[in-house]
């Protein structure tokens, strides 16, 4: 596994981001527009995992507040799931991050995101109140973790 960091407009970041959006988009239904217009793909520091040449995950920081990263586009092809690949990358995430000085992670997930709340739990994530545009947001779960 080969992990890149590289550009908004990267191609192969693109191609997974229109992937995560389909399964986003499956998976919550019509809460899907309200959640789609906080994860446009500009202002972030994407990173993709290769598995043999092949773009199989994504991610991203973006700075949400002085201090505070959010981990953001977290996406893993379906048949590579289950094999450690997220973690890696949020461990990648969260080293990048701290690189730039940020102390803490934060992030949202829906909490239809069965898979997404249980990896983040994993990887140390604490429950914290509703931020920003998800404050009050019955289907939003958010995350933090100090790095």
């Amino acid at each position: 596994m080969e992990i890149r960091f590289t550009t908004c407009d990267d191609a192969d970041f693109l191609s997974l981001v229109v992937l995560l959006d389909a399964d986003l988009a499956e998976k919550d239904g019509d809460d899907h527009a309200f959640y789609a217009q906080f994860n446009k793909p500009v202002g972030l520091d994407p990173l993709v995992a290769y598995s043999d040449g092949k773009a199989v995950a994504c991610g991203a920081i973006k700075e949400l507040q002085p201090g505070v990263a959010e981990i953001k586009r977290m996406f893993t092809l379906p048949e590579y799931r289950g094999q450690g690949v997220a973690s890696r990358l949020l461990v990648a995430l969260e080293e990048r991050a701290r690189s730039k000085g940020f102390r803490e992670c934060w992030l949202e997930t829906g909490m239809k995101q069965v898979d997404a709340v249980a990896l983040y739990r994993k990887n140390g994530y604490a429950v914290i109140p509703n931020y920003g545009p998800y404050e009050g947001v019955a289907y939003s779960i958010c995350f933090r973790k100090v790095l």
